[in-house]
């Protein structure tokens, strides 16, 4: 079931930083790609950043939206697909 706008707008935004992060887990995963692995090909793309850094941002859940798709980039990931995002009951 896709969701509506009415589904998700209510949604806390702890519940949001959770799918943002196991979406992004889930890539990497996928791919078998590890966080030292990613942290090398975003340095080669430029963007400098450790294998600490990224475990605490992935961790935390505290990334912004421009690291995502950098990660997203770095990994291969052309689709993220979004039709699966968590339902509140209303």
């Amino acid at each position: 079931m896709t969701p509506t706008s009415d589904s998700v707008i209510h949604m806390p935004e702890d519940v949001w930083v959770e799918y943002v992060k196991g979406l992004l887990k889930a890539e990497l995963k996928r791919r078998d790609i590890s966080y030292r692995e990613l942290a090398e090909r975003l340095t080669e793309m430029g963007i400098p950043e450790s294998e600490r850094n990224i475990a605490n941002k992935i961790s935390r859940g505290g990334f912004t939206a421009a690291f995502l798709i950098q990660c997203m980039a770095a990994i291969g990931c052309d689709i993220i697909r979004l039709d699966n995002i968590p339902q509140l009951t209303k």
